[in-house]
């Protein structure tokens, strides 16, 4: 038996329509084997809020191993996990191809899935990851919309923290109702034929918090893109499904994967290439999409098509060039390199891209935020969230750059958030997405 595994990680399909993916004690039993290879290594005890909570659970049962701990105790361990992929990106030596097969946010997921097989689901937060539905809807209402999340109203805030859960003091994205699709008909951009990467063609999968929340991140990229020669059309039928995921809705996923899909591939087939704003989305499409719905031809098609909008400028410069025209960043740049980037195995794209810009001036920033999508905003994780993002938070108010930045807008704005509590002068006024910032190079502005 090897110690530890230096081979890359592979991941194994979900057998989620399996009957017995579902069953308690199978589960268990499983859960228990794999929390005990973690209380025997401990590597990653400074990645999340899970680790610490189940290390504690060991140590202050009377055999101060695992099992000393009862199962219905696990629970707040699941609950704390984000499904940040860190744990098996980056620390465990025991994922798999080694003979251990452990796979932390999998097995996290599975538990979720089982408690929603059985009934378990909480109202609440089912309400709150219906991102196309609640974008529609306070879209048509983003000035109201707007007034009732802001972080100074003292009246509403309190309301929402006591009906749906929110943290008063938690950052809400803003709502628009001129959403990027409205956007990108009304004003395409000319694609500059004399760019050295002319000829190529582009799906933006706008993604909903792009589409909704922040277009300025759809039109920058779109713009970057047809500067630099690059044809695209702006493609949304539906979410990615993520935040269905961290709920362990896998169904649900699915049922968007295809939907997506089935709109992507006429494109793909056309030659254009899949590129996602938000690095999340561009996980689902390119790595669990495949494992829930493996035998899927279509979903491997979309797959293999599919570039990180950081990714893709990468691959233009490398492969054409970038266009000319980029200008320096005054004062230099903080990025992020989010979870979702780094658990898509590409290297950091969003941080390679920035260094393209003249006289770069970039420091990077390699560790979870501690947002987690939805997770980081509920009452109950968002002290937690603002801990596990603290060292981030810090390290940035010590890099002191104009501007900070992070492929995950949720990130960037809870990072500006845990400055803002170390110290509000060197907070900046708002956060970046990394296409923004290329865009604000070329002198363009959304």
């Amino acid at each position: 038996m090897a110690e530890g595994s230096l081979d890359a990680p592979i991941r194994h399909p979900l057998d989620w329509n399996n009957p017995d993916f579902y069953d308690a004690a199978k589960l268990d039993e499983e859960v228990r084997r794999i929390f005990d290879i973690c209380h025997g290594c401990r590597r990653c005890f400074n990645l999340c809020d899970s680790f610490p909570r189940l290390f504690d659970l060991v140590d202050e049962s009377p055999t101060m191993e695992l099992d000393g701990v009862k199962s219905e105790d696990f629970k707040p361990v699941v609950d704390a996990c984000t499904l940040c992929d860190l744990c098996f990106m980056t620390k465990c030596p025991y994922v798999p191809p080694h003979e251990f097969n452990l796979d932390f946010p999998h097995l996290m997921l599975r538990y979720r899935a089982a408690e929603r097989h059985a009934g378990h689901k909480n109202f609440v937060h089912e309400q709150l990851v219906e991102t196309d539905r609640n974008g529609k809807l306070f879209g048509a209402i983003a000035p109201v919309a707007n007034w009732a999340t802001d972080l100074d109203n003292k009246l509403t805030r309190p309301i929402m923290e006591k009906v749906a859960d929110i943290d008063r003091n938690a950052y809400v994205p803003k709502f628009q109702g001129d959403t990027f699709m409205r956007r990108a008909r009304k004003n395409p951009p000319a694609v500059n034929a004399a760019a050295p990467g002319h000829g190529r063609k582009a799906v933006i999968y706008a993604t909903c918090f792009a589409n909704y929340n922040n277009p300025d991140i759809g039109v920058a990229t779109q713009a970057v893109l047809a500067r630099n020669g690059v044809e695209t059309e702006v493609v949304y039928p539906k979410c990615c499904g993520m935040p269905l995921l961290e709920q362990g809705d896998i169904a649900g996923v699915a049922e968007n994967a295809r939907k997506v899909t089935s709109e992507l591939l006429p494109w793909v087939e056309k030659g254009y290439a899949i590129v996602a704003l938000v690095p999340s989305c561009a996980l689902m499409l390119k790595f669990e999409w495949p494992l829930i719905l493996p035998g899927d031809e279509t979903v491997k098609k979309i797959s293999e098509a599919t570039f990180d909008a950081a990714e893709y400028v990468v691959d233009i410069a490398r492969k054409h060039g970038l266009a000319d025209g980029l200008q320096p960043l005054e004062g230099g740049v903080t990025v992020h390199l989010a979870c979702h980037a780094r658990a898509q195995n590409m290297g950091p794209k969003a941080a390679e891209m920035l260094r393209l810009i003249p006289e770069p001036d970039v420091a990077v920033i390699e560790r979870c935020s501690g947002h987690g999508g939805s997770w980081g905003m509920l009452k109950d994780n968002f002290d937690v969230a603002l801990k596990v993002g603290k060292p981030v938070a810090q390290n940035a108010v010590k890099q002191a750059k104009a501007y900070v930045s992070s492929e995950c807008p949720l990130a960037a704005d809870h990072i500006v958030q845990g400055m803002e509590r170390i110290d509000k002068d060197k907070a900046p006024a708002r956060s970046w997405h990394p296409m923004e910032l290329m865009a604000l190079a070329y002198g363009i502005r959304p």
